[in-house]
This record gives structure tokens, sequence and C-alpha cells, in this order.
């Protein structure tokens, strides 16, 4: 049977507890939401930080207190953000990465229009540090890429050697000013790749769990949480991230394949060992 990783990501830089109260915001809600999902089936977690009001922030600080709370009690993979403000500055992006040395983080392959009310910038020579910083720190670079032309960007680095093969992609669909969440926007996405690339796809909000089901469907790894989406069913407020977790390893068994533990996900990825 396949291995298929199960990505959560329980927090994000933008929900709140007035769109959902059960988000994990400090970093003790956090650790403790993430080993729930650990014990759930969950073999990856991508992390954002929040500052005291809540909001989003790239405090290198909270970042050390919320994995030295998590490798206390478990052994998932840790993909650290490094977009989670977007007033922040160049090194404060980096900064967790130099410290930490995560074996994940995300690499957001271009700037784009965000949420139709400002704009996410991922400068080129931005992106360049990023790549050599991830590089000499042993960070494999998990490539975010929210419409088609950020493949395009990634595999221009890819040809240049910032990137290097085997790379990581995660199709990101139903951002506002990204490609939408539709079935056949994925398959898009998917035909760009070479047939032996990984790769993960999640989408936003109402579109969840239908690209849940066609990355199943179509061999891809998953990512659930409520960065992504607050709503376990139309209508209803998830309770944890655990839950889309829950639902996510009887979905990927239901299917046939096998639901990654963290050291079949670290085969899976390439991951260095540290």
């Amino acid at each position: 049977m396949t291995d298929t990783i199960i990505t959560v990501a329980p927090t994000g830089a933008f929900p709140t507890k007035d769109h959902n109260p059960n988000i994990p915001l400090t970093p003790r809600e956090i650790a403790d939401d993430v080993f729930e999902c650990w014990q759930a089936g969950a073999a990856v977690a991508h992390l954002h930080m929040r500052d005291e009001a809540g909001h989003g922030t790239m405090d290198k600080h909270r970042f050390i207190e919320t994995v030295g709370l998590i490798r206390e009690r478990c052994d998932i993979v840790l993909n650290l953000t490094t977009s989670g403000d977007l007033l922040a500055t160049d090194e404060d992006r980096l900064a967790h990465l130099i410290e930490i040395k995560p074996e994940l983080a995300s690499f957001d392959a271009g700037s784009m229009n965000w949420m139709h009310s400002t704009v996410f910038i991922n400068h080129p020579a931005f992106l360049e540090r990023l790549a050599a910083v991830m590089n000499d720190n042993g960070v494999k670079p998990e490539i975010e890429v929210f419409d088609p032309g950020m493949f395009y960007t990634a595999n221009y680095y890819m040809k240049k050697g910032v990137l290097h093969w085997p790379s990581y992609f995660q199709f990101v669909l139903g951002a506002a000013g990204g490609i939408a969440a539709t079935v056949e926007n994925l398959v898009f996405l998917k035909s760009l790749l070479p047939p032996e690339a990984i790769w993960s796809a999640f989408g936003i909000g109402a579109g969840h769990l239908p690209i849940l089901l066609a990355t199943l469907a179509l061999g891809g790894h998953v990512r659930v949480g409520m960065e992504d989406n607050v709503f376990y069913a139309k209508g209803r407020l998830a309770m944890n991230n655990a839950e889309f977790v829950a639902r996510a390893t009887r979905l990927v068994q239901e299917s046939g394949r096998t639901v990654a533990n963290p050291a079949s996900a670290r085969r899976i990825l390439d991951l260095a060992v540290k």
C-alpha cells in the first residue's frame, strides 16, 4: 500500500477565536493541539505563531517555545511558516529557520494580491535568500503554489540551482487572489508536475472537502486544519484540529492507502537526518 502524509495546519495567521473559539493560538494551545493531531494520524504540522493580541507574528521566540513544547511529547515532522506576518521584515521571516533548523519550511513561490485587500510580497531577491538560508541550514522547502505562475517560478529556481530536486510541492487552492478551489484546477496543477514529483494539496473554506477527496483520488498527500477551514461541516464549527485529521485518516484508509507516520513521512520527503 502507498503511504499518504497527512499535514495539519492548526492555526494560520488569520482565523481568530471569533471565527472559531477552538482554534489554538498560544504556544501551549498549539502544542497540545498538535499532540492530539499526531495521535490521530498527522505526520506533519505546519506552524504559524500568534502574538499576545492574537495577530500573526514571526517572533522567533514564539516558534522556539512552541517547538520545544511539541518536541517534549512527539516526533511529528515540523514545517514552519516563513509568511506569518505580512508586515514582517525579511530578517524576521528567516531568523527562526537559522535558530531552529526545522525539517521543513514554507517557500511561497511568488507575490500575489491577498484577500482583495493587500499584497503578499515574495520578491525574487527574498526568494533567493530564503532558498540559500534553507540550503545552509538543512531545511527542505515546501514549495507553496497559489497559482500556476508560482510553479513556473519554482521550476526556474530549480533550473538555476537555487532550489534542488526532488522538491515538495503544496498546492493551495481557494485563497482570495489565487487559483480557485475546483477539482478541474487541481487536475491542471498536478499536470504541471513530472511523474515522480512529491505533492500535496488543500482547499480553503468551502473547497476543503472536495479538494481533499480529489487529492486522494489523484494520489497526492493531504493537508487539513483550521488555518484553512474553521468549519468541519456546513454550519458546524470544528471542535479541534484532531477532528479534521481523524476524518482524513479514515478517508486515506477507505481509499486503500495507509497513513504515513512521521518516520515514513521523513523517508517520502527525503528529509535530512539531524
